[in-house]
């Protein structure tokens, strides 16, 4: 059974690896837009569409991170009543 802090180890991986395919797939698609036959455009095309695909999971997925995130702090918050920024402040530094 995965923790809670390696599932969020391997969610920031799966993120970070779909960053790198999407940066590598715009890389693709830039160095060949000189191509011009049928073939090269219909893959290209296609690769476009998965990209778009891609790049619109990828901000779900962060969304997600991002409302964890967040949700997980309101929790501390709740957890040592710390109701200012100088509350959760000092609770930083102990």
């Amino acid at each position: 059974m995965e923790t809670p802090n390696r599932c969020a180890q391997s969610q920031e991986q799966l993120i970070g690896d779909l960053r790198m395919v999407i940066e590598n797939a715009e890389e693709l698609l830039k160095n060949t837009d000189h191509y011009t036959s049928v073939l090269y455009q219909t893959a290209r095309a296609k690769l476009a569409l998965a990209l778009e695909a891609a790049n619109e999971e990828l901000a779900r997925f962060e969304d997600a991170q991002l409302e964890r995130m967040m949700a997980a702090t309101r929790a501390a918050n709740e957890r040592y009543q710390d109701y200012s920024g100088e509350q959760r402040i000092l609770r930083a530094f102990h």
